[in-house]
């Protein structure tokens, strides 16, 4: 068994440009060129900002924080909750960031780690899944941006935006039209290469930035600064009740970035070192996240003066606007948002998860456009078309998603104390350190299943109602726990996994350039 290679050794310097062949010995089975360790990593803290900005900056991401203002909350309590809530994300990515950035390696191929070589596919492909809603729920969001600049270039086009005149399977024919001319779009950046989605992230999300704020302040000029407040909610909560909302607001926010912040090892595995993993998630975070949240959290405020009444949905305040190429600008600004974000978010992560159920049949490439055709049948718009279906969506996602991450923290930060033998991530061999039995970990599956039950039942169960915004958290404490506490009982009767030694977060990564 190899180990990975030390930081500025000559195995690790001077690497040929690309990620180049696969190393002899591994199995064809288990890699190919998407899925093998990087030969070299070239990510800068400022990629990884960008990355959180195009994530951020999102029709969904303004619509549920809007939404959190249904809980009863005031527009201090939904900043709050926001801050509270991106924190929490902060850390968490920092802590699963690190095993993908030292091996060079994606999230399907880390999770061989606690799952073993062919039980990895069980999170990969729940990740996917989750990933191919959300394409959808995204890429519907921002459709309707283009729906509304289409009918304000041509206005007889109306009559074929309505769903019981012209519609199918609850869409209407310009409301397709719409979608899949941006489903198209989003395809087309993809399949130009990481690069490309790296180069186009470096710029979508500052320019977006710059159109949020021309809307924002055009808004409050429009509305008079004396005449927005920050109670955007119809009910006032004070004491516990308070309490009580603005922390399951904080939990939804949590979830909410659950399932990129669960597969940001496919992005950290770029970055040179875990420093600038680090220095970029916390610009991408928690500054700029509140920035985006302040912006938010101003607009819709303004809208109320301006227009009568609070609108959560920001296509829907462009689409309010009577100057033609403000809409069109605004359209325009949020059909970015969205690429940028399906594409960091929901189309690089099944493309990994998908390829690796099948290396030598399922590219990268193929992986996604396979995640590409799931979001349209599962028809997101019907997901995703109301506050309340908003928060029971989250909450279902957090409750799959939550156990997973759990498990795979703890196996790496408390059972192999960050220890990882890189090669036989890519071997079959009965005698490698993540074989297990038959290549699945029994301990792994055997805490995922009542991780995962008991946060849906939270959800679905009406007595345990209170409990559902929590599902991420009480499925991550399961999950961790129970892990935790079976892989202990398994290292009592079975010799401990092979080691190597964890890099310092300013090393560079093996074959970083």
């Amino acid at each position: 068994m190899s180990e990975i290679p030390e930081p500025g050794t000559a195995a690790a310097a001077s690497p040929p440009a690309g990620n180049g062949p696969v190393k002899p010995g591994y199995d064809p089975g288990l890699v190919n060129e998407d899925l093998a360790p990087l030969k070299r990593q070239t990510w800068t803290s400022y990629d990884i900002f960008a990355f959180w900005m195009s994530d951020v900056h999102s029709v969904g991401g303004y619509i549920t924080a809007g939404s959190l203002f249904a809980l009863g909350l005031n527009g201090w309590q939904v900043l709050t909750a926001l801050l509270a809530g991106i924190l929490i994300v902060q850390a968490c990515c920092n802590l699963v960031a690190r095993p993908s950035q030292l091996t060079g390696t994606p999230f399907p191929v880390v999770c061989r780690l606690a799952f073993g070589v062919h039980g990895a596919n069980i999170p990969a492909l729940v990740r996917g899944a989750i990933a191919m809603a959300w394409y959808g729920i995204q890429t519907y969001l921002a459709s309707g941006a283009l729906l509304i600049a289409a009918l304000k270039l041509q206005p007889q086009l109306a009559p074929y935006a309505d769903v019981a005149r012209h519609g199918f399977a609850g869409l209407s024919t310009l409301g397709w039209c719409a979608y899949l001319a941006l489903w198209a779009a989003q395809a087309a950046v993809f399949w130009r290469g990481m690069e490309s989605i790296r180069r186009f992230i470096d710029w979508s999300g500052p320019a977006v930035y710059v159109v949020m704020a021309v809307l924002a302040g055009w808004l409050v000029h429009k509305a008079g600064w004396s005449n927005i407040g920050l109670s955007l909610s119809e009910t006032r909560l004070e004491g516990w009740h308070a309490v009580s909302a603005t922390a399951g607001a904080i939990a939804l926010v949590v979830t909410y970035f659950s399932g990129p912040m669960l597969n940001f090892g496919d992005f950290s595995r770029y970055a040179r070192t875990m420093r600038a993993v680090r220095r970029g998630n916390a610009w991408g975070l928690p500054v700029n996240f509140l920035f985006f949240s302040l912006l938010t959290v101003v607009t819709i405020a303004a809208t109320r003066p301006v227009f009568g009444r609070f609108i959560h949905d920001p296509v829907e305040t462009i689409a309010r606007i009577d100057s033609t190429f403000a809409v069109l600008l605004g359209s325009l600004t949020f059909v970015v948002a969205t690429v940028g974000i399906n594409i960091v978010a929901n189309f690089v992560s099944p493309a990994f998860d998908l390829s690796n159920a099948a290396p030598q049949r399922i590219s990268w490439h193929t992986g996604g456009m396979i995640a590409a055709i799931g979001s349209v049948l599962l028809t997101p718009w019907n997901i995703f078309d109301n506050p309340l279906m908003i928060h029971y969506t989250l909450d279902v996602l957090g409750a799959f998603v939550g156990p997973l991450f759990g498990i795979l923290v703890a196996d790496y930060y408390l059972v192999r104390k960050r220890h990882i033998v890189l090669d036989d991530l890519f071997t079959r061999d009965p005698g490698g350190a993540y074989w297990y039995r038959k290549g699945y970990n029994p301990a792994a599956i055997k805490a995922l299943v009542p991780a995962v039950l008991v946060p849906i039942a939270c959800v679905l169960a009406p007595d345990l109602r209170g409990l559902a915004n929590y599902s991420w958290f009480i499925g991550m404490g399961m999950g961790t726990a129970l892990y935790t506490l079976f892989m202990r009982q398994a290292a009592a009767r079975a010799d401990a996994p092979g080691t190597c030694r964890a890099a310092p977060d300013d090393a560079p990564a093996p074959g970083a350039g």
